[in-house]
């Protein structure tokens, strides 16, 4: 899959999935401008990421609070003045926010995760879209997590924010289709990333005993590799995904390097979307 001379923007690019799907797009060609808000990491990523870059590529970093307006239109700004274009917008920024029974949170740390989460992702959608519109092209991935098709107890903001930001890309998906531009959501599996460590950290009485300890055999035993969330970016962000959109791929259980042989079928169904189960969708019929 190729992506030379492609310019992408990779939120929470200093560690983690981040890292390595900017690691992935550099490798087939692009050029990246990762952010974060932490600057001495970001800048460790940035140099480690440039000694394995080509020759001529761009790798920038800069700090961005996704969640801050400003911040983000300021990142947008800098990213069109440095690199002339934007073609791959990943939005990779997220935290699990704030474990234990829902009613016990801090209400404060609740909203603070659905703002980095939902609004971390609507923010640098909305600074790019005018820029896509007028290329009449352009891709938005959007990495989505468990909490997005599953119940998860004790880590409802994440849940919460986490299914929102997938029909938040059914919805722009919809808006942008007629300017050439797709949005696609990915939920990477089970990663053992710092938010494990998080989940260890709180213990079973916070997230829970089954939940608390799936993390623990991740931790142990190892999950799902970083390196297949970050290859269907770059499949997402390439031309041959082109017409695929409105769609959460999973990267370990769906057959996405071959979907563009079935990009119109996808285009007229809801395979691969949210949406509400009724009785007839499982055999029954209630009266």
């Amino acid at each position: 899959m190729n992506l030379k001379d492609k310019n992408a923007i990779i939120t929470g690019g200093s560690q983690g999935l981040g890292e390595v799907i900017a690691e992935r797009f550099l490798r087939a060609g692009a050029n990246v401008l990762i952010c974060a808000r932490d600057a001495t990491r970001l800048e460790t990523t940035r140099q480690r990421l440039k000694a394995g870059a080509s020759t001529g590529q761009r790798i920038l970093a800069d700090t961005c609070d996704v969640s801050n307006e400003a911040e983000v239109n300021a990142l947008v700004t800098m990213a069109y003045s440095e690199l002339g274009s934007i073609d791959v917008l990943v939005n990779n920024a997220g935290v699990y926010g704030p474990m234990g029974p829902t009613e016990t949170v801090s209400f404060a740390e609740w909203q603070r995760a659905i703002e980095i989460n939902l609004y971390g992702v609507l923010l640098p959608c909305r600074a790019v879209i005018s820029h896509f519109k007028k290329a009449r092209r352009g891709k938005i991935i959007i990495l989505s997590g468990g909490g997005a098709t599953n119940p998860l107890p004790n880590i409802s903001s994440y849940a919460a924010s986490k299914a929102a930001v997938v029909r938040l890309m059914e919805t722009l998906a919809e808006e942008l289709k007629p300017f050439g531009v797709d949005v696609n959501a990915i939920a990477p599996g089970a990663l053992v990333t710092r938010l494990v460590d998080e989940v260890l950290a709180a213990g079973p009485e916070k997230v829970g005993a089954a939940f608390y300890e799936k993390n623990r055999k991740w931790k142990a035993e190892g999950a799902t590799p970083l390196d297949l969330g970050a290859r269907l970016a770059v499949y997402l962000a390439s031309s041959e995904s082109d017409g695929i959109t409105g769609k959460l791929i999973s990267a370990q259980w769906d057959p996405w390097t071959n979907l563009h042989r079935y990009r119109e079928e996808l285009a007229k169904s809801d395979i691969y979307c949210l949406r509400r189960i009724v009785p007839e969708d499982r055999g029954k019929k209630f009266e």
